[in-house]
């Protein structure tokens, strides 16, 4: 009887898992268990950059890899899971109910931010969430200059400064200048809850962003909280506002909707709890990898992040290990224990960290030279060849 690998999502962690679960499947010349990704559309969405220009550009095709890998694709939107039943529901692409079943699922679904619990952000605030709104941000941004000059017009507000807040922050002084001309008197101000820039960040890495943020003249707020975004801008729980067109909302994150429907622990974020297999605790046919998994990632108390970094690993092993489980070979526990940063810092340049005390070691130029490598290149989907695309999804292979 054949069995089946169903991966929901085709995102950095699904499109990994399903090439490192057929990997695993070819290496074992079995020819009875199929790999199926269902997705929206077949195609890569590089997030990293969403904070970028030119943004529908920034996707990858993956029909062409999975073509050559012997992975299945089905363009749909997945409703439910009924874990019972070990079923999957799923509206195709031309909108009609289906079912498929699996052996072993994987959800690889990942996050989106949570506009629900500031009063105006759905219908007043851009953000970098999805493709399509990071276009609408860029459409809006590339129409400022038909608008009438004034302090709201040239003046940004990005909420959050986490470190998708900071890379839309630094580059938002040299854009508005390009967009507006050399001498609008353009703002650009990150609004932070901590009590200082980039709290949650060593020292060092703090020092470097504030250094960035006084050249290019970007001003943070700290200690700030939202009340609520309008037409006219932002009001600070203070009583503080201030006036802006363009507000940009990056806080929140959630794993996606879809984790709730598996019966089994999540985190603050809605991340499911896995073992080091990548398991969902309490269900052994359902592993969960990327945004939607609460990973350990070493012994020393260090969880996965919402990042493309940890995605990228998160479904090699996940994909490895479902496949194991049906061929009855040992899974490879989820180990990730180099953690690096490498945060773009506008025309400023950008700074590399290594470890999870995050030591700076590399800074402006060459760190931009870096970064430009890691989101052009590293992030990329493989090239369609088989022996290629399997020797890269071995989760033991060296990444960072």
């Amino acid at each position: 009887m054949r069995k089946h690998i169903v991966i929901l999502g085709a995102g950095f962690s699904g499109m990994w898992s399903a090439l490192s679960a057929a990997r695993l499947i070819d290496l074992h010349q079995q020819k009875d268990i199929d790999v199926t990704v269902i997705a929206p559309q077949p195609e890569l969405r590089v997030r990293p950059r969403f904070y970028e220009t030119q943004v529908e550009g920034l996707t990858a095709p993956l029909q062409p890899l999975f073509d050559v890998t012997g992975v299945k694709f089905i363009q749909g939107v997945v409703s439910r899971i009924v874990v019972e039943n070990k079923q999957v529901i799923f509206s195709n692409a031309a909108s009609e109910t289906q079912c498929v079943h699996y052996d072993r699922l994987i959800l690889a679904t990942g996050s989106h931010l949570d506009r629900s619990f500031v009063a105006g952000v759905d219908r007043h605030a851009f953000d970098l969430d999805q493709i399509e709104s990071a276009a609408v941000l860029e459409q809006h941004l590339n129409g400022l200059a038909q608008c009438e000059d004034s302090p709201a017009r040239n003046t940004v507000v990005v909420c959050g400064g986490g470190f998708t807040g900071i890379e839309m922050a630094m580059e938002l002084p040299a854009r508005l200048r390009k967009l507006l001309g050399e001498e609008a008197k353009t703002r650009v101000v990150v609004v932070e809850r901590g009590p200082m820039a980039g709290a949650r960040y060593s020292q060092a890495l703090r020092d470097v962003v504030m250094q960035a943020s006084e050249e290019l003249g970007v001003e943070w707020m700290v200690n700030a909280e939202v009340e609520h975004i309008d037409a006219d801008g932002v009001t600070l729980k203070d009583g503080q506002k201030i006036a802006s067109k363009t507000v940009i909302w990056t806080v929140g994150v959630q794993a996606n909707a879809l984790t709730a429907q598996i019966a089994a622990p999540r985190d603050a974020q809605g991340r499911l709890h896995v073992n080091h297999a990548l398991q969902v605790e309490g269900h052994d046919d359902v592993y969960a990898t990327g945004d939607v998994a609460y990973a350990a990632t070493d012994d020393k108390g260090n969880h996965a992040l919402m990042t493309c970094q940890h995605a990228i690993q998160l479904g090699k092993f996940a994909g490895n290990n479902a496949a194991a489980s049906l061929l009855a070979v040992e899974p490879l526990p989820y180990r990730q224990e180099n953690y690096v940063t490498c945060l773009d810092l506008g025309a400023w340049g950008a700074v590399y960290t290594e470890g999870w005390d995050q030591q700076v070691k590399l800074t402006r130029a060459d760190a931009k030279k870096l970064k430009l490598s890691i989101t052009s290149e590293l992030i990329y989907p493989p090239k369609a060849e088989k022996a290629t695309a399997f020797k890269i999804a071995d989760p033991l292979a060296p990444f960072v």
